[in-house]
């Protein structure tokens, strides 16, 4: 497969460096381990997945990052570690522990992560005699590399950078993420890991996380499938010169988190954008319920059903699809005749059944578009909801057929 290297300028973080080896884990010379280092006095957060067969890896990580000061996290591709018992958590601290004695720090300030093929054992001893390369090739320019270092399916490199000024002080927030399949993230994405020379206490930084996990991320599908691997982090290094934020009261901290959110929310579109086989991005707004619950019900509903997917794979103008996704999404004293849905801003269902001033040939004008925004008008209250999601492709069965080929 094909990888297209299509990142924006990566802005330099000062402070986070990134080194990428090959190991041979699955693929003969590919970049598949990498390396983030970090000072021990930076704020780290992250949100993992909630699957019940979590990795080894997310468990190890999730404790690591309770236990001590973070400074490394190490990744490795084409096995997820995953379904793999007591061997996959002793395997997973292995490379923690190599790690640590190869950068003079403790076992606990590592993080691991791991993603590929579930339930085989992972090749630790491949991983490990990558590590010096990856330790050597350290950089805080070496964005590049390591996005292509954590891909699987993916066709593309997934990346984003900006910059903002927090007191008059020019503070970066650069980002890369893997995932093209298995996405339905139920706290972040398959792996992403971003961040930011800004100043700012941890538990805040946890908590700007879980805000732009949950607009961004967590408002993404691809097929309806929760990773057992899936891990975001956010890194804060401290080394700006603007202020530290140590409330949400203070002055700059709405700036840093609708920033941070931003590049979350390019990392999770350039997700669905790159979903296996995908041709089309799917925007689902759901507005005027009751409730937001009940807005994400009927947005995932659509975005799950396979009728409704191939539809847009095929720029089908098939409303009939769209409609019976959101009669079963389960409202409770559903009004038909309240609901109104559109395709961008053209009108497909009004008073209970087609609207009177729909054409299919305005339908299939919208429906030829790469881009899409379905709306659905529920007019029963205030609440509203956002998602993105892809078509569903012939190459879709194909990528997935053929995984472990």
């Amino acid at each position: 497969m094909t990888t297209k290297i299509n990142l924006p300028d990566m802005h330099p973080v000062s402070g986070f460096k990134l080194g990428t080896a090959c190991a041979g884990i699955k693929v003969a010379d590919r970049k598949d381990v990498v390396i983030m280092s970090f000072p021990a006095a930076a704020s780290v957060a992250g949100v993992f997945t909630q699957n019940a067969f979590c990795a080894a890896p997310v468990h190890i990580a999730k404790a690591h990052l309770q236990e001590g000061q973070v400074q490394y996290f190490v990744t490795n591709t084409g096995n997820a570690n995953a379904g793999t018992g007591e061997q996959g958590m002793a395997d997973a601290l292995k490379t923690c522990e190599q790690l640590a004695n190869m950068a003079g720090t403790g076992q606990n300030s590592i993080l691991p992560f791991s993603t590929g093929v579930i339930g085989e054992t992972l090749p630790v001893n491949k991983i490990i005699k990558a590590l010096p390369d990856a330790l050597n090739d350290l950089s805080e320019q070496g964005w590049q590399d390591a996005a292509q270092g954590i891909l699987t399916t993916d066709t593309c490199t997934k990346g984003a950078s900006t910059q903002v000024s927090i007191a008059g002080e020019l503070v970066t927030i650069t980002g890369i993420s893997k995932g093209s399949g298995m996405i339905r993230p139920d706290m972040a994405t398959m792996l992403a890991y971003v961040a930011t020379d800004a100043g700012i206490e941890e538990k805040l930084l946890q908590k700007m996380l879980k805000y732009g996990a949950d607009h961004s991320f967590n408002r993404i599908t691809v097929d309806g499938d929760t990773s057992t691997n899936d891990s975001c982090m956010l890194v804060a290094t401290g080394e700006s010169m603007a202020p530290r934020i140590a409330d949400e009261d203070h002055s700059d901290y709405q700036t840093l988190l609708s920033a941070v959110t931003e590049v979350l929310e390019q990392l999770a579109k350039a997700i669905v954008l790159d979903g296996e086989g995908a041709t089309k991005l799917i925007n689902i707004k759901v507005k005027a319920g009751k409730t937001e619950q009940e807005c994400q019900d009927v947005a995932y509903t659509i975005a799950h059903s396979p009728l409704v997917k191939t539809a847009f794979f095929a720029s089908d103008p098939n409303w009939g699809r769209i409609l019976a996704a959101v009669g079963r999404s389960g409202i409770n004293d559903f009004d038909i005749n309240a609901l109104e849905i559109y395709l961008d801003d053209v009108c497909l269902v009004r008073q209970g059944g087609r609207a009177d001033d729909y054409t299919e040939e305005r339908g299939q004008t919208i429906m030829d578009q790469d881009e899409i925004t379905v709306t659905v008008d529920l007019q029963r209250g205030q609440a509203e909801t956002q998602i993105w999601t892809c078509d569903l492709s012939y190459d879709y069965v194909k990528i997935n057929a053929e995984y472990r080929t």
